[in-house]
């Protein structure tokens, strides 16, 4: 067997150009998690898993067809190529599929510090759910847990293609969770919370995310309905990250290829108000969905999605790139048994000038939302109606908890009203400060 993936990819490589290919690119990659749960006062569970999955996808013409596996010996390489070869005599063309071009390809990876050595004891983290679920249950009017966690995971990824171009990285990621009930009989609420990060000492402490979890669910003790009408509404930033998934899902390649996207001609146009900035940030340090190139091996960078409220660009691979005659953004992703697609990495909604209180200062009735339910959203449309919970806003401060709400609008109208606040903070991987959008309908009683 050859010494390390990338000379395996190659290797791979070169028997489907033997086998009839006229191109190809091979995927590995392999991964490691470790977990352990802890609740009421007892360890529940620990666990562990490997996984190495190695994917191969060949052209022959305009043809393509992808074969994954997990068995890297030799015989087995061998049934891959012949697979893949002989899928690809048989499937239908595709005018658009082939390898990335050459002079989009990464020369020199950035270096993003993306991976912390050594796999941590499971002690260590059996000790850090434990924490994380003791101060949670230390909030007095918490009364039950749903459990806590903790997490470590690495993941090592390497490609390569026919084109010229291998590159490899990898990753590690820590997390913390705890999931607590408040309250008894009837009047019970639940919540959460979670961090994560790429290396330990960036990692909130299991105790703050424990606290906060607790005081989140004594919070919505008491929640109530609400009259329908039109008002505010304010996203906390834990929520508010949905509507760039929108956002992304709306200029996704492939979505304006098919002419299904609410935004499909919108592209130069202003869709925000002036101001706004929506950014996508592969190089970002240590961030959680950092790397440094995308799944086709093309050169990624820092892009404005959206730049003083206008549209800049699409999401694209390349596929979809020459499908509407532009070029590849370096937003391919891609699994070993699947082909490319685009899709965004480090997306955020650039902050505010307003604190959060300023922003619902001037709210005479309105609502803060904390949770949101169901997947009621059309992407051809923009139509969106969200089952929602949270906190009734009057006269500018959060005056008790709600729920059994539904708000409604229409994505369109949503994104030119959007006003951010400057409480942006990077958590995950897609990040919004608070943000406000006027005179949405909101369904109660």
């Amino acid at each position: 067997m050859t010494a390390t993936p990338l000379d395996l990819l190659a290797e791979l490589i070169r028997r489907a150009k033997l086998a009839g290919a006229d191109a190809a690119d091979a995927l590995a990659v392999r991964s490691l998690s470790l977990g352990a749960s802890w609740r009421l006062g007892r360890p529940e569970d620990i666990e562990r898993s490997e996984a190495e999955d190695l994917g191969l996808r060949v052209f022959v013409g305009r043809s393509q067809a992808f074969v994954s596996t997990t068995d890297r010996s030799d015989d087995a390489l061998d049934e891959v190529v012949r697979r893949a070869v002989l899928m690809a005599k048989s499937t239908p063309e595709d005018p658009y599929c082939g390898l990335a071009d050459g002079e989009l390809l990464c020369a020199s990876p950035p270096e993003l510090d993306l991976v912390e050595e050594g796999e941590p004891a499971i002690e260590k983290l059996v000790e850090r759910a434990r924490a994380c679920e003791e101060a949670a249950l230390a909030v007095p009017g918490v009364t039950n847990s749903e459990g806590a966690g903790a997490s470590w995971g690495r993941t090592d990824v390497a490609l390569a293609t026919s084109g010229g171009f291998a590159g490899a990285y990898s990753g590690s990621q820590n997390s913390v969770s705890v999931s607590v009930i408040a309250g008894e009989g009837t009047g019970m609420e639940r919540d959460y919370d979670y961090a994560s990060a790429r290396h330990l000492a960036d990692l909130e402490s299991a105790a703050v995310v424990g606290k906060r979890a607790g005081e989140r669910a004594v919070r919505r003790l008491g929640a109530r309905k609400v009259a329908s009408r039109k008002a505010p509404v304010v996203y906390d930033p834990r929520v508010a990250g949905g509507l760039l998934g929108h956002l992304a899902a709306a200029i996704s390649g492939p979505a304006i290829a098919r002419g299904t996207s609410f935004l499909k001609d919108r592209l130069g146009q202003q869709v925000f108000a002036p101001g706004i900035q929506v950014i996508d940030d592969p190089h970002r340090r240590r961030g959680l969905r950092s790397r440094p190139f995308d799944a086709e091996g093309v050169a990624n960078r820092r892009q404005e999605l959206v730049a003083d409220g206008r549209l800049t660009t699409w999401l694209l691979d390349s596929a979809s790139a020459r499908q509407l005659g532009m070029r590849s953004t370096g937003h391919a992703t891609r699994g070993a048994a699947s082909p490319p697609s685009p899709a965004p990495t480090n997306l955020y909604l650039a902050a505010g000038q307003s604190t959060p209180e300023a922003l619902i200062a001037d709210i005479d009735q309105g609502l803060y939302v904390t949770e949101l339910i169901g997947f009621g959203v059309n992407g051809v449309t923009g139509d969106y109606s969200r089952g929602a919970a949270g906190f009734w806003i009057e006269k500018g401060t959060l005056a008790y908890p709600v729920s059994e709400i539904t708000i409604a609008g229409n994505l369109k109208d949503m994104f030119r009203h959007i006003t951010p606040a400057s409480d942006l903070v990077f958590r995950h991987g897609t990040d919004s400060p608070t943000v406000r959008i006027d005179a949405m309908t909101i369904a109660g009683t």
